[in-house]
């Protein structure tokens, strides 16, 4: 089959790879239909390659139609699926809590590590991706979404992550209706977080310096900013002086800003392997611009929520503020299944309440992925979202 492989920093081919294999009875076989590229996608391209082996199967935002089942996926060939980004059992004490992303059977324990991910480093299990014709589907007794046939995958598809993570997002700034929140950064991530935020009926202000995202933002309603201290002036303006309760911080690690953070992530792809991993294991390595501008909009006991991946094990913080302000910090990648419940019938509205039709800015081949992975990263061509069809040939 062809898949999208990791070949090295800022280098992704699509190369001919073994077709995969049912490996234990609750395994299932999925032929992929749609893939899409993710911003943490790109920490793997930018930031985390020592983590990383040349051949690495990329991709962990799929869906598709089961061509194989094992006899314990409680699944059939022709089931139409969307599959997590996490790996998870669904019966361990953590998914029993609604943490499938710390889930006990798939735990990456030799990297100390929550579950295992599709193609996403040997940090997460080096779990072969969903960018490709074909994926390995494990827990396939618990993990898929099976949807329906009626509507077009764009419709299913960011169940896979995008809609979860920032539906996790907002829900972990504990806001309700009337109550005012920022989020900063409008990539995929931001752009769902401050949709979910209009639909409880929250006072959205969103900031980004990429004027595409925030022209797609500002049509669903949100108040829109560039970055700079002066937007942080206006919102605070806007919230009576004090600044949001909430602001999600929807970028992470690949925040602009901190040239030393980015010398630091750039060294470390160019040391031997041991050593890189050591460095982004022990060094503050990212860039911490969006992390700050939310400690310093937040308002006095607010609640910072982190969606944006961050990869550093000494980044630097003020601590400092963060206690003067009592501010309260949720995080974490987010528990698919726990979130599936409440979004898919957003999804399935005829009304289209999160605006899914609204998203999409590439659909491509898989062959196209290099040129796709290298547009996303630098923001060209008014990409936001770029979509990949496995089942369709270059023009």
């Amino acid at each position: 089959m062809k898949a999208v492989t990791w070949q090295g920093h800022h280098k992704v081919s699509v190369e001919t790879v073994p077709d995969p294999q049912i490996q234990q009875s609750n395994d299932a076989i999925i032929e992929v239909t749609s893939t899409a590229i993710c911003g943490s996608d790109l920490h793997l391209y930018e930031v985390l390659g020592p983590f990383m082996t040349p051949g690495d199967i990329l991709g962990h935002e799929p869906m598709g139609r089961v061509v194989e089942a094992g006899p314990d996926s409680n699944l059939t060939a022709g089931d139409r699926v969307v599959i997590p980004f996490q790996i998870s059992c669904g019966s361990c004490f953590m998914c029993q809590r609604g943490l499938q992303t710390q889930c006990e059977v798939t735990q990456v324990r030799d990297q100390g590590m929550g579950a295992a991910l599709y193609g996403f480093s040997a940090m997460y299990g080096a779990v072969p991706g969903g960018q490709a014709e074909y994926l390995r589907v494990p827990h396939a007794d618990y993990s898929p979404i099976k949807v329906g046939n009626e509507l077009p995958d764009h419709r299913y598809l960011f169940l896979s992550d995008v809609i979860p993570t920032a539906w996790q997002g907002v829900a972990y700034t504990g806001l309700k209706r009337g109550d005012s929140i920022a989020i900063i950064g409008l990539g995929p991530i931001g752009q769902f977080a401050a949709r979910i935020a209009k639909h409880h009926g929250m006072k959205v202000y969103a900031i980004d310096p990429v004027a595409e995202r925030r022209e797609m933002a500002a049509r669903h309603g949100v108040m829109v900013f560039d970055i700079g201290e002066e937007s942080l002036n206006q919102i605070r303006e806007a919230t009576g002086g004090r600044g949001p309760d909430g602001v999600v911080d929807a970028v992470g690690m690949e925040a602009h800003g901190s040239p030393i953070a980015k010398a630091a992530q750039i060294s470390a792809q160019f040391l031997p392997d041991a050593a890189g991993k050591a460095m982004m294991q022990t060094v503050g390595v990212d860039r911490l611009a969006a992390l700050y501008s939310a400690i310093e909009l937040v308002r006095r006991g607010g609640t910072i929520s982190l969606s944006g991946v961050y990869g550093g094990a000494a980044s630097p913080l003020p601590l400092i503020t963060m206690f003067d302000k009592q501010i309260t910090f949720k995080m974490g990648q987010a528990n698919v299944k726990n979130w599936v419940d409440k979004i898919l019938p957003l999804l399935e509205d005829p009304a289209d309440p999160l605006g899914v039709d609204d998203f999409i800015t590439h659909t491509l081949p898989l062959s196209d992925a290099p040129g796709a992975y290298e547009m996303f990263q630098k923001k060209e061509d008014g990409c936001i979202k770029v979509v990949l069809d496995p089942t369709k040939s270059a023009v």
